[in-house]
């Protein structure tokens, strides 16, 4: 009698011994993929009669989605922020690099540019899925021009801009289309910004606070808009004060609207936050924190002098200044490495520092039915981890794109 294998003909892999993070616990159960998506087995066996095709030993390991980067400049010698006639060799480059350190899909990020770079390197940057080839783009994050030259942090000072004919005609003259964007920062106290945020929120395009002076009243205002996301939270806005705790105060406010979440970024390096600001942070919103890389060209690269968008840049040790100057001007930190610290300096679980790396960051920009959880339905992007969260293996689509070992 001819086997009812199931309804559809496509392979079916089933991974085995694994704890797989899923309803905020670590589980000890299989995980079946089919087509790119995690079946629900109970289905698969009583509707299909099916079975798995290939099976993967996990060996105990750690499942958990892949991880998501909404914040990353460049890295390998390749700086997104560089005009050329091929964007996309040098985002393929470094989305290849990426999927070692359990990043399955990314924001590849722009800092403070001249209008002629925006109208070069937009159009060349389009959203496509992960595989082989890469870990996937999820539209770019412009992080300036609009911000406080007060907070400017490495962005050139020249290219700073304000909003001046009512707020979307500005981007338009300044990024060409947002055709290809998903993520943009701006400070709120921009006369004009409140129609931006607004326009910008309408349009599906995540609204972040950042390099501002703004204070609280003025954010919590942003948020009322639409803003939903803070730029690396403490870095480049104003310090916290206890009778104006300026943005850093989105964090415990109690005028976010109801069933709205803030998140906000952190660069969990152990240079660009203390460890007792990360801490304050995590236990005063947990469920906000998104860690990102903020990771620039020199990731990946040895000590000395690269470039960031127009700026020349010096390695030392760990840290990334503007050449000459001891302003930091993003990391070269990877995003394990930055799960790692936050696990390490936080106190958090495990299930914690990895929802900060996936989960949240899904749901800030509105994919978490798809992305960053392992719930039946949901993309088989995966990552394989040992106890101390080193990346053994990389999976996307259920496809195996890297390996520790061959």
């Amino acid at each position: 009698m001819p086997s009812n294998k199931s309804v559809s003909d496509a392979p079916i892999t089933q991974f085995v011994n694994c704890r797989i993070l899923r309803e905020h616990k670590l589980q000890r159960e299989d995980l079946w993929v089919r087509e790119g998506k995690i079946l629900d087995p109970e289905k698969l066996f009583f509707d299909e009669q099916g079975y798995a095709d290939t099976r993967v030993d996990c060996e105990g390991s750690i499942m958990a989605p892949g991880f998501i980067d909404t914040q990353i400049n460049g890295g390998y010698g390749m700086d997104f922020s560089q005009p050329s006639d091929d964007v996309n060799a040098g985002i393929s480059f470094v989305a290849k690099k990426i999927l070692e350190h359990g990043v399955t899909s990314f924001c590849p990020t722009l800092v403070t540019s001249p209008p002629a770079v925006y109208h070069k390197v937009l159009p060349q940057i389009k959203a496509h899925s992960g595989g082989q080839h890469g870990a996937g783009v999820l539209g770019v994050h412009l992080e300036g021009p609009f911000i406080s030259s007060e907070k400017k942090g490495a962005h050139p000072e020249k290219y700073l801009r304000t909003f001046q004919s009512g707020g979307m005609a500005d981007l338009t003259e300044t990024y060409g289309s947002l055709d290809n964007v998903t993520v943009v920062t701006l400070a709120p106290e921009l006369a004009g910004s409140q129609s931006v945020v607004r326009e910008l929120s309408a349009r599906g395009v995540t609204v972040s606070l950042g390099h501002s002076v703004a204070n609280l009243s003025q954010a919590e205002d942003a948020v009322q808009h639409g803003a939903s996301f803070i730029t690396h939270l403490f870095n480049a806005m104003l310090p916290f004060h206890h009778r104006d705790p300026g943005i850093v105060g989105l964090l415990t406010s109690d005028r976010i609207p109801p069933g709205r979440t803030v998140f906000y970024g952190m660069i969990a390096d152990g240079i660009h936050t203390n460890p007792a600001a990360l801490r304050i942070a995590h236990r005063a919103h947990p469920s906000g924190l998104v860690l990102v890389t903020d990771a620039i060209t020199a990731m990946g690269l040895p000590p000395g002098r690269h470039t960031l968008g127009q700026q020349v840049i010096e390695i030392q040790g760990l840290h990334a200044y503007v050449a000459g100057t001891k302003t930091l001007c993003g990391s070269i930190a990877t995003m394990d490495m930055c799960v790692r610290h936050f696990k390490q300096a936080s106190g958090c679980s495990m299930e914690e520092a990895l929802e900060a790396a996936a989960l949240h960051p899904a749901q800030l920009l509105g994919i978490s039915h798809t992305k960053g959880k392992l719930d039946y339905g949901a993309d088989a992007d995966l990552v394989l981890l040992d106890d101390a969260l080193n990346v053994k293996s990389t999976f996307i689509s259920g496809e195996k794109v890297w390996s520790r070992t061959p």
